[in-house]
């Protein structure tokens, strides 16, 4: 008999989520706009402390809104990590602007800053905006990345689709950072189903989010469009779901972190094998618990064997994200270095950690690793 299916990081519903529903289908407002989606967003607000928070259909959607915010057009120049989801740079491109990449540091696997710096300095045309992506809820170094921007006059946009739940020095993100997005993706700490939202600590920036959101329709009862607008806004029934998840959301966030832990603990003393650290101050969300196989100390990648045997009991498991710079529609785009998450990439894995993730599962999960990884020491 086939044994049950363990995913990388699936929903996971309250229980509370239906009675949300249940009150939006009664009112009647199951349309992109009404007092669950204007709750929904508040919570987002003040979880992650920024003044102004708009939910929209992704996290791309939300990032292509705020590039926009920022006033990138077509032929500008817009510096991205390349250790990261397409969906993070697709809007780039959307926009018809061009993107630059720039390698992570092995230190927290983001960006590294001393690159980004170069990339910046190197650039024939002043980069219009940054986006950085805090990896796997690691937030990336707030404080530096902000100075940087500021120093050259370049507004920054960070990506915390997966750091929903991080803090930097006990501060929520929108106390350091001027601009983000998040993500309410089926795959994340909480879910919408499909969703996102454009975190900003600038109001004007939050009125052009909403009205380009809204199909850029002007003020007033006629249907007049001056400028072109897309259909960006979550829905209210969706915000009732999300609303339901977010009765658990620091319960989430710890199951996360004992998550990672318990795979840290029984995995951290083989050689070779590395975890993502949270630095000094740092406080990750865990949203997915990543392994580095150092090639140092293994004869090859083992990489897709163990992703091999996991499939082979019916358990998830993938690579770490595959650079942008390698990726065929990114291939003419220039990239600073790449060694660093091309190797994060090769010898990189990530490993099932969702928040309904059973002890008794997750030692299958560690001892299916530790076997596999015998015959490549």
């Amino acid at each position: 008999m086939k044994k049950e299916k363990i995913y990388l990081s699936p929903p996971d519903l309250t229980g509370k989520e239906q009675l949300f529903i249940e009150e939006v289908l009664d009112s009647n407002w199951v349309a992109p706009l009404g007092s669950h989606l204007d709750l929904f967003e508040e919570k987002i607000a003040e979880h992650t402390g920024f003044k102004y928070s708009l939910a929209v259909n992704s996290g791309t959607s939300a990032i292509h809104l705020a590039l926009l915010c920022h006033g990138v057009k077509k032929k500008d120049v817009v510096i991205s990590s390349s250790l990261t989801f397409c969906g993070a740079v697709n809007p780039i491109l959307y926009i018809g602007a061009r993107p630059v990449f720039v390698d992570s540091s092995f230190d927290d696997w983001n960006i590294d800053v001393l690159l980004l710096e170069k990339s910046i300095k190197s650039s024939l045309k002043k980069p219009k905006a940054i986006v950085v992506t805090s990896l796997f809820g690691m937030p990336a170094k707030f404080d530096v990345i902000k100075s940087i921007g500021i120093k050259h006059g370049i507004p920054v946009i960070h990506d915390l689709a997966e750091a929903f739940g991080c803090q930097v020095n006990g501060q929520k993100p929108g106390e350091i950072l001027d601009s983000a997005i998040v993500s309410f993706n089926g795959n994340k700490i909480i879910t919408t189903s499909a969703g996102g939202a454009l975190l900003t600590n600038n109001h004007e920036h939050y009125q052009r989010g909403l009205f380009l959101s809204t199909q850029a329709k002007e003020p007033g009862t006629g249907y007049i469009h001056k400028e072109l607008g897309y259909n960006y806004r979550m829905s209210n029934v969706l915000a009732g779901l999300g609303l339901g998840q977010f009765t658990a959301i620091n319960d989430k966030i710890e199951k996360k972190r004992k998550v990672f832990k318990y795979y840290k603990q029984q995995l951290e003393n083989i050689k070779g094998i590395e975890f993502q650290e949270e630095k000094t101050g740092c406080f990750s969300d865990r949203w997915l618990t990543a392994l580095f196989f150092n090639p140092k100390h293994f004869t090859t990648s083992p990489v897709s064997k163990i992703i091999e045997n996991l499939a082979g009991e019916n358990i998830e498991s993938r690579y770490i994200w595959k650079p942008m710079h390698l990726q065929p529609l990114y291939k003419e785009y220039d990239c600073y270095s790449g060694e660093v998450s091309e190797s994060l990439f090769e010898n990189g894995l990530c490993l099932p950690s969702g928040t309904s993730l059973k002890p008794v599962d997750q030692n299958r999960i560690i001892e299916i690793v530790i076997n596999t990884l015998k015959v490549f020491q």
